[in-house]
């Protein structure tokens, strides 16, 4: 144990930055640390400047990144506990720690770039690669909110909606274009055809849900799937988003490979789970992720069949948020 907090319970401040995936990742581990303790959490929201895009050894431990509106939200009473996911949180984590003292335990998820002896837990997942310091633990995937609990009541919550397709229903999640990669035409093509085609064959039907990400490609996706389908539309309006329901309903999913928030959230369950990987769309990070799944029998790589097959469910919040309490002493 590196660090004690000093208050029974902890205050614990989660920075929950503006990406989708690190939100999840930090509300999944303080979720899980607040189911096993009961140390409730308050939510920061940092919005960044031009400087956040320095590599974080020139940032040091500042609030330089962020712009006034975060920083008005960072101010006395210090938190003794901070949960973050990043690159971009980290260089706030590291001031919140000098200003609160050396009571403050800084939790990071990822790895921060610099600084590494503030964070008194990195949670760093396998696919990154490994990293020689003691205070680091590695993990497969994501970490995220998506227990076997809140999947049950998803499941009830959504049950009987989809009762006018014929099983077995197949999620179709679909990210995106990412910085790196382009998702074209010719994959949403590809991806449409090669998913009816599964469908089919098993004589279901198609639960699709696009996103922000997925852009243009939308509609080439679309007109190539000739399953029975239900669709979402990333922003439509006057339509409940059924991302949840579609993961806690379908008996398999499939995913596009350029998430791994969203990968490891199509692992939360037990059924089949195929992973949509184009070469051109995927970088290695990814890739090296896709190879862990596959080999540790979470997921398999797309095809055209659909097979019955289980593994165990997919989330490692509840071993991050354990090693958090083991070395708080808690």
């Amino acid at each position: 144990m590196t660090d004690t907090p000093s208050s029974n319970p902890p205050s614990v401040w989660v920075l929950a930055d503006d990406r989708a995936g690190n939100r999840s990742q930090c509300f999944g581990v303080a979720d899980a640390l607040r189911d096993a303790t009961g140390f409730d959490y308050q939510v920061k929201n940092p919005t960044y400047g031009a400087l956040a895009s320095l590599p974080n050894f020139l940032l040091g431990a500042s609030f330089a990144g962020v712009n006034a509106d975060s920083r008005s939200q960072l101010s006395p009473p210090w938190p003794d506990l901070v949960i973050a996911a990043g690159r971009r949180t980290a260089p706030v984590a590291r001031k919140i720690k000098r200003l609160a003292g050396q009571k403050c335990f800084l939790a990071q998820i990822m790895h921060p770039g610099g600084g590494m002896g503030d964070f008194g837990l990195i949670a760093s997942p396998n696919h990154d690669g490994s990293f020689n310091f003691p205070n680091i633990i590695s993990y497969t995937g994501a970490p995220h909110g998506l227990t076997a609990e809140r999947l049950a009541d998803e499941a009830k919550r959504w049950q009987g909606r989809f009762d006018d397709l014929a099983g077995p229903r197949i999620a179709l999640i679909v990210g995106g274009t990412t910085r790196r990669r382009t998702f074209t035409d010719a994959m949403a093509v590809e991806l449409g055809q090669q998913a009816s085609t599964m469908a089919t064959a098993a004589g279901g039907s198609l639960l699709v849900a696009t996103s922000r990400r997925t852009g243009e490609a939308e509609a080439a996706l679309l007109n190539a799937i000739s399953a029975p389908k239900r669709v979402y539309r990333w922003g439509e309006e006057g339509q409940e988003n059924p991302y949840l329901g579609y993961l806690a309903c379908a008996d398999a999913i499939i995913v596009t490979g350029d998430s791994v928030s969203m990968c490891s959230e199509a692992c939360a369950g037990t059924g089949p789970v195929y992973i949509y990987a184009p070469r051109a769309l995927i970088t290695p990070k990814h890739a090296r992720l896709h190879g862990e799944l596959y080999e540790k029998g979470y997921a398999r790589p797309l095809n055209s069949t659909l097979e019955t097959w289980n593994h165990a469910p997919l989330n490692p919040a509840g071993d991050i948020a354990t090693a958090i309490r083991e070395r708080l002493g808690r």
